[in-house]
């Protein structure tokens, strides 16, 4: 399994993305973490398979209801973090 940092931009803060977020990597078995960042983006740092990774950040894309999103980059990171879950940093 491979990291990657993912970042998210456009109407994405305030809208549950969080939340829908941690469901969406749940349910594919993606494990890491989301958080909301000073310039209205979400940070998410996920560990998984590339080809489920991109399912993911096809989720993403969609977002919860109220969301609007721009922009989802993806960038492979050089880590050795392993994580045990999938959950929102404050």
């Amino acid at each position: 399994m491979k990291n990657y940092e993912i970042i998210v931009t456009g109407r994405v803060q305030g809208v549950g993305f969080r939340h829908y977020t941690v469901q969406k990597a749940n349910e594919l078995g993606i494990l890491g973490w989301v958080k909301n960042m000073p310039d209205d983006s979400i940070l998410i740092v996920a560990q998984g398979d590339e080809p489920v990774i991109n399912t993911f950040i096809d989720f993403l894309y969609i977002g919860p209801t109220r969301s609007r999103v721009i922009q989802v980059s993806k960038s492979e990171m050089i880590s050795s973090a392993n994580f045990h879950n999938f959950s929102v940093k404050y």
